[in-house]
């Protein structure tokens, strides 16, 4: 099965990812051992992108939903609970009996 995105077939889940997203996954989750002035450099390289992309959330949001719908469907099959009503205890009626 191809993955395609924006016309480039990626050829892993990362890349496709990466695709998807426009920017690369250590950007935004990092990477190992990395020191702080890397981590510094990272996240505001991180701010400016958000800062001039204000609809990345949402497209982030989206491009992981629509990953869970693809490999992960149960997740998004809810089923309702029943609506029960709260046990409690029962008066005793006060209504006089008719004759």
């Amino acid at each position: 099965m191809k993955n395609i995105v924006a016309g480039h077939i990626a050829a892993s889940t990362e890349e496709f990812v990466e695709l998807a997203l426009g920017t690369p996954v250590e950007l935004w989750l990092g990477v190992k051992g990395e020191s702080e002035l890397e981590r510094e450099a990272r996240m505001d390289a991180a701010r400016d992108i958000l800062a001039d992309n204000p609809d990345f959330p949402d497209r982030v949001s989206q491009v992981a939903a629509e990953a869970i719908e693809t490999f992960a469907p149960e997740l998004f099959n809810v089923i309702p609970l029943p609506l029960t009503r709260p046990v409690g205890r029962r008066r005793p009626s006060r209504k006089a009996a008719a004759a």
